[in-house]
């Protein structure tokens, strides 16, 4: 059967500031929607990916008409879902047989309400891992059967919504067929944002999924770590190392590993290094690390082994705000890493959080002197945002107030603000951070005296161009706000911010 699998039209500045978003978007290779595509493929199914990164709206709805699918799979966010209503919509004008089923991050936590007023275009949700799910559901088509019985499916039936009951999660990863990065077209043109890649092309690459952190911000599909090992399921190391050859056999250059911590287990990861090293494979890799499960001797073997640059989280620079958002850290643990991936040579990122339930504008002060303490080779300056499907978003009304416009939910727009501090500081204060973290002398010298190559000059560019704009635009965090189609009824965020 033809199926076609759907990331919707979007535009970078509608998720970053216009005046930074060269420095800033991500253009990632969308690695879950690739593994349903190598599943569809493996079952025997003809599938066409469309990257509403790179078309308009128009044009996927054009391809949509030429392939003539049984079936349209829509990935959708929480800022992405107006996206991904506005695209079921066109589909089914186009042809109302073709089944139209969403998914992602926010359908799984929303579920049924996705089916809601104003979402009369969507046939279904899969909820949770879709792999297994999506070729149930192809099977049922084929042979003109319902979707009755098929784990992990929410369906709208002539008798009202079918609730299916929920799929376990896949616990032996190394059965699933590597994600199907032929189906990408030009692969050039997915690069992460600018200076956090040293050679092109890039793949993603997950060796583990799920995270046995606790952060009341951090969306997971196991919220109760009961799979795997306290949450994380981990593909064998083998399995692992021959993704790798297969991307390098397919010419890519570089590796972004996207394990919310390749240290999770600490062996592990020294097992993945060595077999790096033994088989002598030549790319450039990054990964993320959390502050507690790594020292200087991985460090050191993951350098050896090629990696260039790791991201630790940091988040604040008060210990009370760690606590509360139960990252299961010490200011100590960060700085001692921080250090020792510098020591041994590696890049670092640091992300930060502004808008931390109970954090005061002092607090938020503290946090910026943190960062230039540490100072990092990148630094990042989140607001803190609830997330359907989020403890934080849960409990929200305890924490303070989550807007119920869908369009802040994005890199800028704040869309959570905790008791005691205001949109508008956390807007600031973001600002604030970027500035005075990338208006250092030492630091604006250090990058350009690391300017090695055309890529290298063209970072720098970009980054003054946004320091420019950081510093000239007292509203950048602002911005006007795309159209927005009904939000699902019944399960979206409840509380408004002006």
């Amino acid at each position: 059967m033809k199926c076609a699998l759907i990331v919707p039209a979007w535009k970078p500045d509608e998720i970053f500031p216009a005046g930074t978003a060269g420095s800033q978007v991500n253009y990632w290779q969308p690695l879950g929607t690739l593994y349903l595509g190598a599943c569809l493929i493996e079952a025997g199914h003809e599938v066409e990916f469309l990257d509403g990164s790179f078309l308009s709206h128009e044009d996927i709805l054009r391809r949509v008409g030429a392939l003539k699918p049984d079936f349209a799979g829509i990935y959708s966010t929480t800022f992405g879902w107006p996206g991904a209503v506005r695209t079921a919509a066109g589909i089914k004008a186009l042809d109302d047989r073709i089944l139209t089923c969403v998914g992602g991050p926010y359908p799984t936590a929303v579920q049924d309400a996705c089916l809601g007023d104003g979402c009369e275009a969507i046939d279904a949700v899969v909820v949770g891992e879709g792999e297994e799910t999506v070729v149930d559901i192809l099977d049922r088509l084929r042979s003109g059967r319902d979707l009755t019985g098929i784990a992990g499916v929410i369906a709208r039936t002539e008798g009202g919504i079918l609730r299916n009951p929920p799929r376990p999660l896949i616990e032996d990863l190394d059965r699933l067929p590597f994600p199907a990065r032929e189906l990408l077209g030009d692969r050039s043109r997915y690069i992460p944002a600018a200076g956090t890649y040293r050679r092109k092309p890039v793949a993603l690459v997950m060796t583990s999924r799920g995270c046995d952190r606790r952060c009341i911000f951090c969306f997971q599909m196991d919220r109760e770590r009961k799979s795997g090992i306290r949450g994380v399921r981990y593909r064998g190391v083998d399995n692992v190392l021959r993704e790798i050859e297969l991307c390098l056999r397919q010419g890519y250059r570089e590796i972004k590993f996207i394990d919310d911590s390749l240290a999770a287990d600490r062996d592990r990861a020294m097992r993945i290094t060595a077999e790096i090293r033994s088989r002598r494979l030549d790319f450039t890799w990054f990964a993320s690390v959390c502050a507690n499960q790594a020292d200087r001797e991985l460090f050191q073997a993951m350098k050896d082994a090629g990696c260039w640059a790791v991201l630790i989280g940091g988040e604040s620079g008060v210990q009370k705000n760690l606590n509360t958002i139960r990252k299961g850290v010490t200011l100590d643990r960060i700085r001692d890493a921080v250090h020792a991936a510098k020591d041994v040579g590696l890049r670092v990122t640091v992300p930060f959080i502004f808008g931390i339930p109970g954090e005061t504008l002092v607090d938020a002060l503290k946090t910026i002197d943190f960062a230039i303490e540490l100072d990092p080779d990148l630094a990042n300056f989140h607001a803190m945002t609830a997330f359907p499907g989020t403890p934080l978003h849960d409990r929200a009304e305890e924490y303070g107030t989550v807007s119920g416009d869908l369009r802040d939910f994005t890199y800028q727009g704040a869309a959570f603000v905790p008791h005691g501090m205001t949109r508008d500081e956390i807007l600031k204060v973001r600002q604030m951070a970027f500035r005075k973290f990338y208006s250092r002398p030492s630091f604006l010298l250090r990058r350009l005296a690391a300017v090695r190559s055309r890529d290298d000059c063209r970072t720098a560019v970009s980054g003054l161009r946004s320091l420019f704009w950081l510093w000239m635009d007292r509203a950048l965090f602002r911005r006007k706000k795309p159209a927005l189609p009904p939000a699902p009824a019944g399960r979206a965020p409840n509380r408004n911010i002006p």
